[in-house]
C-alpha cells in the first residue's frame, strides 16, 4: 500500500491488521531514507536507533517469510521514501495499492505536525511515477470515509481477497507493529476504532500552502482518474 502521509494510511493498515489472516510492516524505508537523506524529521533519532537503516536489508525482507506465519503480509509505505539508488525490484511481486487524498486535505493535516513542508515531503509526484512503474490500484481515502465498508469490499475484489468485516473496526491504542514515530504521529487513529465519517468541504489554504496545492494538485488529478 503506497500512500503519503495524513493519508488514512495508518486507519488502513489498522484495518488489515485486524484480519487474522495479515501480517502488518509500517514503512519499512522510513529510516533508510532518513539516514540517506540527512533530513531531520521529528523523533530522527529514536527512529534511527529503533528500526533497520540499511535498504538492501529492508528489501530482502519485503519477500522474506511472512511474520508470524500469516498467510498475507501488508506493507504501509510512502512513495517519498524511494529515493534514488533505493532497492525496488521487490515490489514487482507484490500486488501494489496506492492510496490517495486531496493534497488540500493532506496539506492542512500534514503542516499541523511539522512546521517545514515541502512537495517532496508528501509525495504525489513520486506516487505518480511508481504509479507508472508498478502500476496497479488507485483508491481514493475519501471514498473509504463515505464509504468503509463498499470500498473495502471493492478493493478487496479487485485483489481477489475474500472480504473480512473485521477491517470496519479495531481496539483503540496503539499497535506492536507501530513505528517508533507513533507516538508523535497516531495520536488521532489510536482513539479511534474505524474508520470516520465522510470529509466536509476542503480546507482554504493560503501562502505557502496554496502554493503546494498548486504544486501537487495535478498529480493528485492524474492518480485520481483511475481510482476503483
Amino acid at each position: 500500500m503506497w500512500s503519503g502521509p495524513r493519508n488514512l494510511s495508518t486507519a488502513m493498515m489498522y484495518a488489515f491488521g485486524n484480519r487474522p489472516d495479515f501480517a502488518v510492516w509500517d514503512e519499512p524505508f522510513y529510516a533508510p531514507y532518513l539516514a540517506a537523506t540527512g533530513i531531520i524529521h521529528p523523533m530522527r533519532d529514536d527512529i534511527l536507533a529503533a528500526h533497520e537503516a540499511d535498504p538492501q536489508r529492508v528489501a530482502s525482507r519485503c519477500v522474506d517469510t511472512i511474520p508470524a506465519q500469516k498467510p498475507h503480509l501488508y506493507m504501509k509505505h510512502m512513495p517519498h521514501h524511494m529515493i534514488g539508488g533505493f532497492p525496488l525490484d521487490w515490489a514487482k511481486a507484490c500486488v501494489n495499492v496506492h492510496l490517495i487524498r486531496h493534497p488540500a486535505r493532506v496539506i492542512a493535516s500534514y503542516g499541523a505536525k511539522r512546521e517545514t513542508v515541502t512537495a517532496r515531503d508528501l509525495g504525489f509526484e513520486q506516487q505518480v511515477a511508481l504509479y507508472d512503474r508498478l502500476g496497479g490500484i488507485v483508491i481514493d481515502s475519501a471514498d473509504i470515509r463515505a464509504n468503509p465498508e463498499g470500498m473495502l469490499r471493492k478493493l478487496c475484489a479487485q485483489i481477489d481477497l475474500p472480504y473480512d468485516p473485521a477491517m470496519l473496526h479495531w481496539p483503540a491504542g496503539r499497535r506492536d507493529a507501530d513505528g517508533v514515530w507513533a507516538a508523535h504521529w497516531y495520536d488521532a487513529v489510536h482513539k479511534s476504532t474505524g474508520f470516520a465519517g465522510a470529509e466536509g468541504p476542503l480546507p482554504e489554504l493560503s501562502g505557502r500552502d496554496a502554493d503546494l496545492l498548486a504544486e501537487t494538485l495535478p498529480y493528485y488529478e492524474q492518480m485520481a482518474k483511475s481510482a476503483i
